[in-house]
């Protein structure tokens, strides 16, 4: 009998999608794929997190309206951001 697979989300997460969450602590961003932490960065820099949800995105981890939701960002930043980065990748950021 097939298993069905269970989202597995970090407690006191918000989930972008059912494998990607991210967690706000001391001014940090923490993204975690299921429970490992892949990626941080510090809530003023807005750089790299344009950066790093535009890659979510380009690499199919998440969907545009999932970040937009998850962080109550427009829609037009979210585009931007993903159109940069297929264009110009992470340096297009800095």
């Amino acid at each position: 009998m097939p298993q069905g697979w269970l989202p597995i989300i970090p407690s006191g997460t918000t989930p972008i999608n059912n494998v990607i969450s991210v967690h706000k602590e001391n001014e940090r961003w923490t993204y975690f794929y299921g429970l490992h932490p892949v990626f941080f960065h510090e809530e003023k820099d807005r750089a790299t997190f344009r950066m790093f949800t535009a890659q979510l995105v380009c690499q199919g981890m998440c969907k545009q309206c999932e970040i937009i939701r998850a962080f109550g960002v427009s829609k037009n930043s979210v585009s931007r951001s993903v159109k940069r980065y297929r264009e110009e990748g992470a340096k297009g950021f800095f």
